[in-house]
């Protein structure tokens, strides 16, 4: 099932409506949950984890995002504070596009509208999906769910060759999950043909 990765804007074009790169080191935040939504975000190099945290200072990751991938977009247009916060994985240039700017880019070029749009109503579908897994008690219904989150956000479509690129605790905390239960889930779904496990990796 291939899809949109959402958003990926031409780099030229942010950058002659003003956008600007910026460098982040390795858990360096981009944003911080509660801080006013002032700009587009659209990852040049590196990774962005986007969590927040619970009373009990559990940690909660709502996405993993690389090269060529937006976030923060959907806050412009609702003017609220942002729900979470972004953290660079690992040294990271980002791009971003104050709000104003990004404004004059879309009514500019209306087709970025309506591609942001699609994007939007994939993310909601996508993430309602994943809620009504993570909802389930069964851990193999979860971790499916995170499965094809993440999957839907690439253009892979093949059996097997999506390469989840995170570790067992990260995808304990996507999924709420202790991580010995999501190392045995891993293993019945590979005896089952769910995934295939090859050096540790996971290939969905």
């Amino acid at each position: 099932m291939k899809t949109i990765s959402c958003m990926n804007i031409d780099e030229n074009l942010l950058y002659s409506f003003g956008a600007e790169g910026r460098d982040y080191k390795k858990r360096e935040p981009v944003f911080k949950e509660g801080d006013h939504a002032l700009y587009y975000f659209q990852i040049n190099e590196g990774k962005v984890k986007l969590n927040n945290y619970n009373e009990d200072g559990k940690e909660f990751i709502h996405n993993f995002l690389g090269k060529k991938q937006s976030f923060g977009e959907a806050m412009l247009f609702l003017s609220q504070n942002y729900p979470v916060n972004a953290v660079s994985l690992e040294d990271s240039r980002i791009i971003r596009l104050p709000k104003n700017n990004f404004f004059e880019m879309i009514s500019q070029h209306p087709y970025l509208s309506l591609e942001m749009n699609a994007c939007l109503s994939q993310e909601i579908y996508y993430k309602l999906k994943m809620v009504q897994s993570l909802a389930s008690q069964n851990p193999m219904q979860r971790l499916i769910g995170l499965l094809d989150y993440l999957k839907s956000y690439h253009d892979e479509d093949c059996h097997h060759c999506f390469h989840i690129a995170f570790t067992r605790q990260q995808i304990a905390n996507l999924t709420g999950l202790r991580v010995e239960t999501v190392i045995r889930t891993l293993k019945k779904m590979e005896k089952e043909g769910s995934i295939t496990l090859q050096d540790r990796k996971i290939l969905y």
